[in-house]
């Protein structure tokens, strides 16, 4: 075995000699743990002034502005179409004069159809009510138990804790048996 092999060697045998020995140690100590009740001399409540929020919802009627249009109709641009239609074609003299009499009479009584039915059919405003809602908040203080301030007496010696609950008359303790070196 080289120098270096050696050193490794007594390196491991130490390592697990000390995690044995930790091991004992460990069960010892759990061994030598026991629990006792202590006089509870005093145990005074803790409070604390916490905000709450409480959520509800806020509602008002409003007033809006709603747009609508009275008539909708195609019919008057459709007939326009039509009667412009025929009256170009009774215009013109020849055939290909009535082709283009009917085309350019088809147009024009449609877009006076379209007149007709955009004049009819004005924007009117008039108003709806609406109910509208948000979420808000109300805040409130309130005062909150938070726990206990505990004084006690184990063997002659006077201790202090604080706790989420009341203990009564006797609390329990830990007590940890230890030897001195």
């Amino acid at each position: 075995m080289n120098n270096k092999e050696s050193t490794m060697t007594v390196f491991r045998r130490c390592a697990t000699a000390v995690v044995a020995a930790s091991c004992v140690l460990a069960m010892q100590v759990q061994a030598d743990t026991t629990y006792a009740y202590a006089k509870v001399i005093e145990s005074r409540p803790i409070y604390s002034i916490v905000e709450v929020s409480t959520p509800y919802q806020d509602c008002w009627s409003e007033e809006v502005p709603v747009r609508s249009r009275q008539s909708e109709s195609r019919t008057p641009a459709i007939l326009g179409t039509i009667i412009g239609g025929a009256i170009g074609n009774a215009v013109g003299h020849n055939k290909s004069n009535k082709r283009v009499g009917t085309v350019v009479g088809a147009v024009l009584g449609h877009s006076i159809g379209r007149d007709i039915v955009s004049g009819n059919g004005r924007d009117r405003q008039y108003y709806e009510v609406v109910q509208r809602c948000e979420t808000a908040y109300d805040y409130r203080e309130e005062e909150r138990l938070v726990g206990y301030q505990v004084r006690y007496r184990f063997h002659g010696e006077e201790y202090s804790v604080r706790m989420d609950d009341d203990p009564g008359d006797e609390i329990r303790v830990r007590v940890d048996v230890q030897p001195v070196y």
